[in-house]
């Protein structure tokens, strides 16, 4: 009997042990939270890629923070089934949600003009933008205007998107626009004459680039209209377990081998989102722009090889001229 409440007791011990390393291990990777309790009453946001993952999630807390929240989403009947749940909850933090449910495809000029056109014509003004919505790691697969996908939905849509809710944007000012953008982009490369990787296509490289088009762009934004009431936010998120993977495939036995891993290691959505609910909403972040945002706290802007202030003025007039927009 003492035998066997000794083996219980180290068991029982080195059960507390490894729960509490693993639920410190947790918390150490799931990064920093938005600690602000500031309210967004009469603000309207605008989230792209809303109906999922870091999206949806940022969605919701604005929406609770009393924001009117427009869902800027490909497939509405996701965003409308992603709008109930967010109204559900806002409901048990006792705030009547403000969602509205809008269709844009960024892998399509027309349907990023046509949200623009409407949003132009009913909306006063903008106050955040957050530029969410993303693909990542496809296979070669070309827009409806023949620009590489992750290129063309993770860059130049949203390119197009802003620019042309940059009246609405200043009409607000000071108005936020957020750039989701990735740490992989140290890894990218911009090639001015192959944007979108017809000579040779990595879908790991033609991420990165896509994501260090995202920081060229925001920088360049933040030059430009910085002075007139439009900050710019760029946000890497973390590594976060969301719909994004999708095309990655890997075996059933691959899977059980790495979820627990990703479950240790990866953010959860939530957690994924604190740093764009942070620099939606944070007091100390008015006027301030041009900053590189993780975990809650602006960060040095890592060192990439042709990040120059003459490749972001190069890729904006490419981008300009390959999305038919011209800003003076």
């Amino acid at each position: 009997m003492e035998e066997s409440n000794l083996w219980y007791a180290k068991y029982l011990a080195v059960s507390v042990v490894l729960g509490t390393t693993t639920a410190l291990l947790k918390r150490f990777f799931s990064g920093g939270v938005c600690k602000s309790v500031r309210m967004l009453t009469g603000k309207t946001v605008i989230v792209t890629g809303a109906n999922t993952g870091i999206g949806k999630e940022t969605a919701m807390d604005l929406a609770k923070r009393k924001a009117r929240v427009i869902l800027a989403c490909r497939d509405t009947i996701k965003a409308k089934k992603a709008a109930e749940e967010i109204t559900r909850e806002a409901v048990k933090a006792n705030v009547e949600a403000n969602i509205l449910v809008k269709h844009l495809d960024l892998a399509s000029l027309a349907s990023i003009n046509k949200f623009c056109d409407e949003i132009l014509s009913t909306e006063h003004q903008i106050d955040v933008l957050i530029n969410n919505a993303g693909v990542f790691q496809c296979p070669y697969m070309l827009t409806e205007d023949g620009f590489e996908m992750q290129m063309g939905v993770n860059h130049l849509g949203h390119f197009l998107l802003t620019n042309r809710l940059l009246p609405l944007l200043q009409k607000a000012c000071p108005s936020r626009v957020l750039i989701l953008t990735s740490a992989l982009h140290k890894r990218g490369k911009i090639k001015l004459d192959d944007l979108n990787s017809k000579k040779r296509y990595s879908k790991r490289a033609a991420y990165s680039n896509s994501k260090l088009a995202n920081v060229l762009f925001a920088k360049e934004l933040h030059k430009r209209f910085h002075s007139r009431g439009i900050n710019v936010c760029c946000i890497h998120p973390g590594i976060v377990r969301t719909e994004l993977g999708r095309h990655i495939k890997v075996s059933p036995l691959m899977n059980m081998i790495v979820s627990p891993l990703m479950w240790l290691f990866f953010k959860s959505p939530w957690y994924g989102a604190q740093t764009s609910i942070y620099c939606a909403i944070a007091g100390e972040l008015e006027g301030q722009s041009g900053g590189y945002y993780g975990d809650c706290k602006e960060e040095p802007f890592p060192c990439v090889e042709n990040a120059t202030e003459e490749m972001q003025e190069k890729l904006w007039t490419l981008s300009e001229k390959l999305t038919g927009l011209y800003v003076p």
